[in-house]
């Protein structure tokens, strides 16, 4: 079987890229990571313009979703720009809402998707007192606790992660509940399959990133009187990486057609491996200037581990994906 893009989403791919290239987004997570989100929430309206939130959206709640395939295709753009802010966590909490199974204006999902679909809200949200990424960002902030959905009054004190940009803060107890009872948590597992979909499709496209910026500097980089790339050993890093990343793009579009959470689950622990190994054979293969911050590869480099284990650990990943094999339910 052949997992292939058609010419729509292609072009939308393309669009994307294009947008995201004329942006400057290097500058804007450097600022996001300081505190200063004036750029990034620019750019957010820009990528909620081109429509990539309403994709998770239902059309009941003025979106054009959920378009999981779509996501996917948008999402390995937003990885490969290193898009600042919670945007897997904004995708996970429409998913969210729109599986608590209430309808109407007047319920959760008619007061709050209308405004993730148009870009006018951020959310993000955390279960069970874990942490939230970008709560000081976010102008939804939602706590899962058990089988009870708040909509949180305000967050902890904020803690970086080895990515700058991801700044992590646990929501204050109590606020609004927004919903109780035992389809909070079926919806908090859709939403997290729906999470681990963004980030998959975030962590491919910042492997491509790596390698492409890889490819270029060994390239031009000399050693010996001709360019490092030559060299046979680096060839065959540069292809273990090319390899692993490849094999990741069927198993993750399959996972947005079939959207289980196995095959989902297998596509993120086969992404966020494929994005790590690239991560450190970029390292190893730009020598010193690898570790400098001031260097633009840094900002991708970074994201590599965090996104490793968001959502999911690999471990976690592997045991629902044998789970689904076996016909099993993973233990919580």
């Amino acid at each position: 079987m052949r997992f292939l893009l058609d010419d729509e989403q292609r072009a939308f791919a393309a669009s994307l890229d294009a947008m995201l290239s004329a942006a400057d987004t290097p500058s804007a997570v450097r600022a996001w990571a300081d505190g200063d989100l004036a750029p990034g929430r620019a750019l957010w309206s820009r990528i909620a313009d081109a429509g990539v939130f309403a994709l998770a959206v239902p059309e009941a709640y003025e979106g054009v979703g959920p378009l999981p395939l779509e996501l996917v295709v948008a999402f390995v753009e937003l990885g490969r720009h290193a898009i600042p802010g919670p945007v897997v966590e904004t995708v996970a909490a429409a998913a969210l809402l729109n599986g608590l199974g209430e309808r109407g204006e007047s319920g959760p999902a008619g007061r709050l998707l209308p405004g993730l679909a148009s870009g006018e809200s951020v959310a993000t949200l955390a279960a069970d007192g874990g942490y939230a990424l970008d709560a000081d960002a976010a102008s939804v902030l939602l706590s899962v606790q058990g089988e009870s959905l708040h909509l949180a009054p305000g967050h902890g004190p904020v803690r970086a992660s080895v990515d700058r940009a991801r700044r992590l803060a646990r929501p204050q107890t109590g606020g609004e509940l927004l919903a109780r009872g035992p389809q909070v948590t079926h919806a908090a597992r859709r939403a997290l399959t729906w999470a681990r979909l963004a980030t998959a499709a975030q962590a491919l496209g910042l492997g491509l990133a790596l390698l492409d910026r890889t490819v270029a500097y060994v390239g031009r980089r000399t050693q010996f009187g001709v360019p490092v790339g030559s060299f046979q050993a680096v060839k065959h890093r540069l292809a273990d990486a090319r390899i692993a990343l490849e094999f990741a793009r069927p198993l993750l579009l399959g996972a947005a057609l079939s959207m289980t959470p196995a095959d989902v689950a297998a596509a993120k622990v086969t992404a966020v491996e494929a994005a790590y190994t690239t991560a450190r054979t970029a390292l190893q293969l730009h020598g010193a200037i690898g570790y400098t911050a001031e260097y633009d590869l840094s900002l991708w480099l970074t994201k590599a581990r965090p996104l490793r284990t968001a959502w999911g650990t690999p471990a976690e990943c592997r045991v629902q994906v044998l789970a689904g094999l076996s016909g099993a339910r993973p233990r919580s």
